[in-house]
This record gives C-alpha cells, sequence and structure tokens, in this order.
C-alpha cells in the first residue's frame, strides 16, 4: 500500500517535471546528480521507465491496483478476485495507451514508447481507420465482459425509466382526484348540518372515497374498513352522532404501498442480522486439488472390447458405442443391430458383469430421451466429489431456486442441482455405511452457503444423538425449537411427537395468514409482505422456510408408531404450499416403516446402496439401488427418470468449520420458536369416579395384573371387547393407579403386582 502511494506520488510529480529530469536519465547512478521529481532520483527513473517507455499516462491505474491489492491482502477480503481486477485493470492500461498512442508523436508521454510502437506497427498493416475499429472492439469486449453493460440492459433500464415515470404521473393524478373528491364530501357535509335534514339524508356520492384522517400509514393494505365519528347539530335536534364506514379500494391500497416503499424501502427480513456472512469456499478441503477426473484410456477400451466381445457371444452385433466417463461410474451407450430385443440385452447384466470383473453393473434399457442402450460399470479408480467444487460451480452460485441443493455430480460429471422447495419433501435410504449421514450434511451444507439466517430455519431430530449435534452451534442463526426447551436438536424420541403437532400448527396458522393475505404459497405471501401489502398489526409477518430433517426414521416408528406418522402424512400432504419440507432418512425402507400412505406423499426420493431387490423396490419402485457400489454413489428420482448420481463428500471437520464460523457471528436473542403444543397423554382427564367406571373393571384389573401387561390389545383378547371400550378402561385403570401412562408402542407398566395390593387398593378408594 505504501508502494502504490510512492508510486502515485512519482507519477503526479512526472507530469510537471518530466522534460527536466530527461537530461539525467543517463546519470541515474551518480550520487551528485538530483531530480526534480518529489521522490528524486526513485521516482524519476521508475516514472520514466513506467511512463515514457511504457504505456503512457494510463500506467496511473497500476497504484490504484495496488493499493487495492494491499487492502485485499491485509483485511484478508473475499469480495472480489485478484485475478480478475488485475486482468481487467491491465486490460484498460493497454487499450488507454493504444488509443493516446494517435498523439505520443507530439507528446511522448500520452501513450507511451508501447502505445506508439504498437499504434504505428497496426497502421501499417490495417490503417488508421482499423485501428480505431480494432479498439472500438476492445471497448465493447470491456463493457460486455466486465460492466455487463449490453443492449438488453440498456432497453430494460430504459424501460424501467419509463415505468418510473409513468408512476409518478399516476400517483400525482390520484393525489388531485383524492383532494378534489375530499373538498366536495367536506362541502355536502356542511350543506347537510347548516340545515334542518334528517341525518338519515346524509349521503356519499362514493362510498371509496377515503376520509380524511380515517387511517394512518400503519393500517391495513388490503381493503381497510376506517371508521369516523361525525357529530350533527342543529338547533331543533339533540345532538346526533353518526358512525361513517369507508372501505379502501384495491388502488388506493397499492398507491398507499408503493408510498411506504418509496418512504422506508421493502421490508428487508435479513435487516436485524445485516452484517451477517455467508461461510466463505475456503472453509471447504478440495480432496482432488482441483485435478477433476482422469481418463484412463486403457480401462476404457478394455471395457468397451469386453462389452462387445460378450455381446457377441450372444449373438447380438452391436452398431454403435461410446463412453461417458463420470467420477464414479463410466456410462456406455451402444446402439444394437436393427431387429434385437432390447429384454435380450437386459437379461444379460449378470454375463457382463461377470466379464468385466466389476460390481455394481447396471443395465438401462433404453435410455428415457435416448436411441440408446445404457451400461454402468464402476471405475477401477473412482474420484471423490469434493462439496467444494459443486458449491463453487456456476450451476449452484447461480441457481434461481428458492432452496437450492447441490447433491454431487452426474455420470455426466454435471454439477447436479435441485430445488427442495419443489421436491416437495424427500425420502432418503441406505444400508450403513453408505453415505447417508453425509448426504444429510450436504443438504444442509448448501442451505447455510445460500439462505440467510431469516430466510431458512432446521428442525432437526437426531435418534443416534451424534450425527447432528454439529450444528448445535448455529442454534440461534438458523435451528427452530419448542419453546421451553434446552436443546434444539431433538434426540429424545418422545419430544419427536410434540415437535410434529407443533409444525402441525404452525402449518395452520400459516394457511389461516395465506387466506387472509389472498394468495396461495409462500412465495407470493412473502412477495406481498416485502413490498408493504399487509400489515403486522393484524398478525402478518415474515415466514421463513422450515426443513425438518429426521436422521432415523425407522427408530421413531419402532418406539412412537401412529403417533409420529399422522402428524408426519399430516404435514406431507398439506405443508408444502407454506413452506414446510421434510427429509426423513432411515436405513432399511421397509414397508412397515415407509408406509403407502408415506410414499404417497413424498415423490422424491434417494437410495444409496441397500442390501436387497426388496428395498431397493421399496424406497424407488424400482430395481438398481441394489446394484450401487456404495460409498455415496446413488439412485435419484422425483417421481419420473432415475438419475445416477455421486453425492458431495463433506467431511466432519468442514461441517464443524463452517458452523464454527456461522456461530462465531451476531445471532438472534434465541431459536426460532415453534408454537406451543401440550400432548394430551391418555388418561389425562378421565374422572377417577368410582360409580362411573365400566362393569369390567374389576375384570379388567386382574387380567392386567396376571400377565403384568398393560394394554388394551390383551384386553380385547381376553374380555372379548371392542377397541374403544378397551381403551376407556386403560384410561380408568391408569386414573386408579393399577397401569402407568402411555409410552408409545410399548405396553403400560403395572403398578400393581399382585391381587392383595389390588384389593387394598381398592379398599382405599371406598374409604375416600
Amino acid at each position: 500500500m505504501l508502494f502504490a502511494i510512492g508510486l502515485f506520488i512519482s507519477f503526479l510529480s512526472y507530469f510537471f517535471n518530466w522534460q527536466a529530469d530527461q537530461s539525467m536519465m543517463g546519470n541515474v547512478m551518480d550520487r551528485s546528480e538530483q531530480a526534480n521529481n518529489w521522490l528524486n532520483k526513485f521516482g524519476a527513473y521508475i516514472s520514466h521507465a513506467l511512463i515514457y517507455k511504457g504505456f503512457g499516462i494510463a500506467v496511473i491505474s497500476f497504484p490504484a491496483m495496488l493499493f487495492i491489492t494491499g487492502i485485499y491482502l491485509f483485511l484478508n477480503l473475499k469480495l472480489f478476485k485478484l485475478r480478475s481486477l488485475w486482468f481487467w485493470g491491465s486490460y484498460i492500461v493497454l487499450w488507454l495507451s493504444l488509443t493516446l498512442g494517435f498523439f505520443a508523436a507530439s507528446n511522448p508521454i500520452m501513450g507511451g514508447v508501447v502505445g506508439y510502437e504498437i499504434n504505428d506497427f497496426l497502421q501499417d498493416y490495417v490503417g488508421k481507420l482499423g485501428v480505431i475499429l480494432v479498439l472500438v472492439f476492445m471497448l465493447i469486449i470491456y463493457l460486455v465482459s466486465r460492466l455487463n453493460i449490453t443492449p438488453d440492459a440498456l432497453s430494460k433500464s430504459f424501460s424501467n425509466h419509463k415505468q418510473n415515470v409513468k408512476d409518478e404521473v399516476s400517483e400525482m393524478k390520484f393525489e388531485r382526484k383524492t383532494n378534489s373528491e375530499e373538498t366536495k364530501i367536506k362541502e355536502e357535509i356542511e350543506v347537510a348540518t347548516s340545515g334542518d335534514l334528517e341525518p338519515t339524508e346524509l349521503k356519499h356520492q362514493d362510498n371509496d372515497v377515503q376520509l380524511e384522517n380515517s387511517f394512518s400509514e400503519k393500517s391495513s393494505k388490503e381493503k381497510p374498513v376506517a371508521k369516523e365519528k361525525i357529530v350533527i347539530k342543529s338547533e331543533d335536534e339533540d345532538d346526533v352522532e353518526m358512525e361513517v364506514e369507508t372501505v379502501e379500494d384495491e388502488e388506493e391500497s397499492d398507491q398507499l404501498s408503493k408510498k411506504l416503499v418509496e418512504d422506508f424501502g421493502e421490508f428487508d427480513p435479513t435487516l436485524e442480522l445485516a452484517n451477517y456472512q455467508f461461510p466463505s469456499i475456503e472453509l471447504l478441503k478440495d480432496y482432488n486439488s482441483g485435478r477433476g477426473i482422469t481418463i484412463d484410456q486403457k480401462e476404457l477400451e478394455q471395457n468397451k472390447n469386453k462389452i462387445v466381445d460378450t455381446l457377441k457371444n450372444y449373438k447380438i452385433e452391436i452398431a454403435q458405442i461410446k463412453a461417458t466417463v463420470g467420477p464414479t461410474v463410466t456410462l456406455y451407450e451402444i446402439v444394437p443391430e436393427a431387429g434385437i430385443r432390447i429384454s435380450k440385452i437386459k437379461n444379460l447384466e449378470d454375463d457382463i458383469a461377470l466379464s468385466l470383473s466389476a460390481l455394481g453393473i447396471r443395465i438401462i434399457a433404453p435410455i428415457p430421451g435416448k436411441g440408446t442402450i445404457g451400461i454402468e460399470v464402476p471405475n477401477q479408480n473412482p474420484s471423490i466429489v469434493p462439496m467444494r467444487s459443486v458449491v463453487a460451480s456456476n450451476k449452484f452460485q447461480n441457481a434461481e431456486m428458492e432452496l437450492p441443493i447441490a447433491m454431487g455430480k452426474t455420470i455426466s460429471n454435471e454439477t447436479f442441482t435441485v430445488d427442495l422447495a419443489k421436491m416437495p419433501h424427500l425420502l432418503m435410504a441406505g444400508a450403513t455405511g453408505q453415505g447417508k449421514s453425509v448426504g444429510l450434511n450436504v443438504i444442509l451444507t448448501s442451505l447455510l452457503y445460500q439462505k440467510h439466517p431469516a430466510e431458512v430455519k432446521f428442525v432437526l431430530v437426531d435418534p443416534k444423538k451424534v450425527e447432528l449435534t454439529l450444528f448445535n452451534k448455529i442454534e440461534r442463526h438458523y435451528l427452530a425449537k419448542l419453546p421451553d426447551t434446552e436443546e434444539a436438536i431433538i434426540t429424545d424420541n418422545t419430544k419427536v411427537i410434540n415437535t410434529l403437532n407443533s409444525l402441525c400448527i404452525e402449518m395452520d396458522n400459516r394457511y389461516d395468514l395465506l387466506k387472509d393475505a389472498m394468495v396461495r404459497n409462500i412465495k407470493e405471501y412473502n412477495v406481498k409482505f416485502k413490498a408493504r401489502k399487509l400489515n403486522p398489526e393484524n398478525g402478518h409477518k415474515f415466514l421463513p422456510y422450515i426443513v425438518l430433517v429426521v436422521d432415523e426414521f425407522a427408530d421413531l416408528i419402532m418406539t412412537a408408531g401412529k403417533e409420529v406418522e399422522t402428524p408426519i402424512a399430516r404435514l406431507a400432504q398439506l405443508a408444502r404450499a407454506i413452506g414446510i419440507h421434510l427429509i426423513i432418512a432411515t436405513q432399511r425402507p421397509s414397508v412397515n416403516v415407509i408406509t403407502g400412505m408415506i410414499k404417497a406423499n413424498f415423490p422424491a426420493r434417494m437410495a444409496f446402496r441397500v442390501t436387497s431387490k426388496i428395498d431397493s423396490r421399496t424406497i424407488l419402485d424400482a430395481g438398481g439401488a441394489d446394484q450401487l457400489i456404495g460409498r455415496g454413489d446413488m439412485l435419484f428420482t422425483q417421481g419420473n427418470d432415475l438419475i445416477r448420481l455421486q453425492c458431495a463428500f463433506v467431511d466432519t471437520p468442514e461441517v464443524e468449520k463452517i458452523t464454527d464460523f456461522i456461530g462465531s457471528q451476531k445471532a438472534y436473542a434465541d431459536a426460532h420458536l415453534l408454537p406451543e403444543y401440550s400432548g394430551e397423554e391418555s388418561g389425562i382427564g378421565v374422572d377417577n369416579d368410582i360409580e362411573d367406571r365400566d362393569k369390567l373393571f374389576r375384570d379388567a384389573a386382574e387380567v392386567i395384573i396376571t400377565a403384568q401387561q398393560g394394554s388394551a390389545s390383551l384386553l380385547q383378547r381376553k374380555l372379548k371387547l371392542g377397541y374403544n371400550r378397551a381403551g376407556r378402561i386403560i384410561d380408568q385403570l391408569e386414573a386408579a393407579g393399577i397401569v402407568g401412562p402411555f409410552e408409545g408402542s410399548k405396553a403400560r407398566q403395572v403398578l400393581v403386582p399382585d391381587f392383595i395390593a389390588l384389593e387394598e387398593l381398592l379398599k382405599n378408594e371406598q374409604n375416600l
């Protein structure tokens, strides 16, 4: 930075003293010689070298670039790329030098030796007009590539300016119209109050006119009703008080909201954490060190020959074959000769796998949208797909999505980005160690890199208690929890039920807000709220997206059963429009865990390697997941075609760095609070009235004590009762203290050990 300041002083002085210092350029080392430059001989020499013998006065931008570089390194800024700064800075120096080279003959420091000589050289071949055309072309490249000044951008800017002028004119017309109508109403009221008119004879010509002081700028924007009391006085009658209602029409509402936006700007939900910084890409590790995918030509040729030879053995001729190399899998596309049945090739899956000595051969017959048959063969040396590479990709950085997720790379080595809001819920499955937990971390990391804490909240359920605990550090930034709860990440299965039911309440509340705002989804609602068309005094607020993540769903079903399945199914059916999205993961996708009700509402499925074809069909409704090679190899579908991906890899230390970076910044006072929900446990509210007890209460108590197992199904079998009656008796037994409270799918604990204790308990009740 100091060197940049020195250069600037030297250049500035050179413009005034360059002629006087010309004579001493050959005697720079002579101490007796002194230069007129403000930095003496150093300033004179370096200025002479860069301006006179270099690029002319255009080099004045070099000190600026040096100074910015110093600030960049000193403050460790990541707002722009140094390479881009120096490339375009040097580009514009060269352009100015060539342009000013036209005048360098009369004034040598205009374009310098470089500008003059190159200009003179080009004129010898293309003439002066040709050089001008080249310079204009170079300027266009700079304007389009660097400043993004294109014909489209200019036309849009002109259109926006034109629209702003129209809006201002319409507002002026509206104000004149309103003022004239208000004056007219005042005149009518004065006339009415000056005579002996009855109060009922007071009329308005236009009910849609806004009365003076009827509502303030804070009033609701959607057709608010304003009331004003008018007292009409006359000599012959008592004072009469009358209430006048006026309804603001849609046009006035729009005008008022526009005025608020002009005065205060659009509502910014990120304002509370305005200085929040998104995590840097430097926090992620590049496992391939920028090498990308290496293609082994020898391996490709060998596999091609083996596939062709194997098919020839079964008299299947190939017209064409080509290969597409991916991170872990290579896709060989073949076009069979006319007359070959596709099913015949499909049945040779095991034979091709045997000839290639490879695990995880998968045949796609045919490839959707192409007239070819695909054979996916695992690479001998698979490549890791670092999270850093997919986050840094243009496809993810420029994704116009509500909740963008960079899952990994396809077989064609393209970054695969998908919108969680469009899914709208995701079902994940995979055997232990196949990459399921990493996949969850990839989803959460993607959202942390794209969405501000005000825009998305996570509800994390982690029965394993170790997978998602890293995200505790960002509790007050990104997590949501129930009121009066210490930990935001739910590790106790009994607390999951309350959280899910709380989300159902949140869902119902949000639908009420959408109905009141007359919009269909959360995106339209938030746009309307930002435009200040919805009044916070009426309960309206900015709605962040809520993402529920359940790491091991099978464990919840085993412990809580229907109490979990019911709210999950309800959220899956209805919550998509109001911005609540579910991500459910399980190790074994059996039919008793992933029921038909859940599958019907989870069109997006993600399958890592599973152990059997049955599991593959359960999760994907198709085979293939059992033939994956593991370690992040997966199949993804949104209800149509299956896409094979290599999931990105983000390690625990990387996630820890990201959460530490976010957690160290200013946060909200608390995590996002969900609506309060108090679960109604079975038996609560049942009156322990002896007279109201069931006739079979005593028999049921004896059955329970004999079996030492408290369940309604036991009473159904032993006493031949219906389910409802058995449930009521169980509630009465709990109220009497014979069985314990409800514990999910487990049988209730029996609190009375034998018949003697039962007799004593019942006698004590009689005495009371």
